[in-house]
């Protein structure tokens, strides 16, 4: 009799987690979450539905704005400014524009590059038809593309910038100091608020030691390697 009742038991169990499982399809049920890597999760089409009806999942908000603790290398040379993949750095004029694409996985607070001291802070952009924007791919390459351009004068470095670059679908940019400011290497500069790219402006004689393909952590991978001239 008590084999039976197990047996009922579980086979109740197992179809009423069968059946929370068919009305959340194709999203994962409630159940299941936790057992899955943070991309299938919270799929990617889950969180675009989220953008377009503010009704994100509490989980997932917390575990968006996670802001980690971070130590900058001992070994000297630029920082990346924020987590993800390495797009581009691509060469205009003198400026090397070094590309960073985060996802909605992705930890979204940016941090300086280098010390130094803030020069300005540039808010900018509601449409990639203005003149900028044909010149860039990482602002053609978003729909109406919101920034923020950080500009630093460094010792060593000479000017560096820090473009936070989102979209109108997702078009919260927090920025966290102000002309005047003296930063860290590594310290925390702002987030932006879902997906989003982060551009490092920096001269162009300085080289990489970083290649598109290549995956970095804001304030701990080196994107340039060596001390500056």
């Amino acid at each position: 009799m008590t084999t039976l009742i197990v047996q009922i038991s579980v086979l109740v169990i197992l179809v009423v987690l069968v059946a929370m499982w068919a009305i959340r399809f194709p999203y994962p049920s409630a159940w299941l979450r936790p057992l899955l890597p943070p991309r299938r999760r919270w799929p990617e089409q889950q969180i675009r539905d989220w953008l377009r009806n503010g009704r994100f999942h509490r989980q997932f908000l917390s575990f968006f704005n996670r802001d980690p603790e971070r130590t900058a290398p001992a070994e000297p040379g630029l920082v990346a400014p924020a987590d993800g993949l390495v797009t581009s750095a691509d060469v205009q004029g003198d400026t090397r524009y070094l590309v960073i694409a985060l996802s909605f996985w992705d930890m979204h607070v940016q941090r300086s590059p280098a010390g130094g001291r803030i020069t300005s802070v540039e808010p900018g952009g509601d449409t990639f038809m203005d003149g900028e924007g044909r010149e860039f791919s990482f602002l053609r390459e978003k729909h109406c593309p919101v920034q923020t351009r950080i500009v630093l004068e460094s010792p060593g470095y000479g000017q560096l910038a820090v473009r936070l670059i989102t979209s109108l679908a997702a078009r919260r940019i927090e920025v966290w100091h102000a002309d005047g400011d003296t930063v860290e290497r590594g310290q925390r500069l702002g987030r932006i608020l879902l997906g989003s790219t982060v551009v490092l402006e920096l001269p162009e004689a300085i080289p990489l030691c970083v290649k598109p393909g290549q995956r970095v952590w804001a304030g701990e991978t080196l994107v340039t390697a060596g001390a500056p001239a």
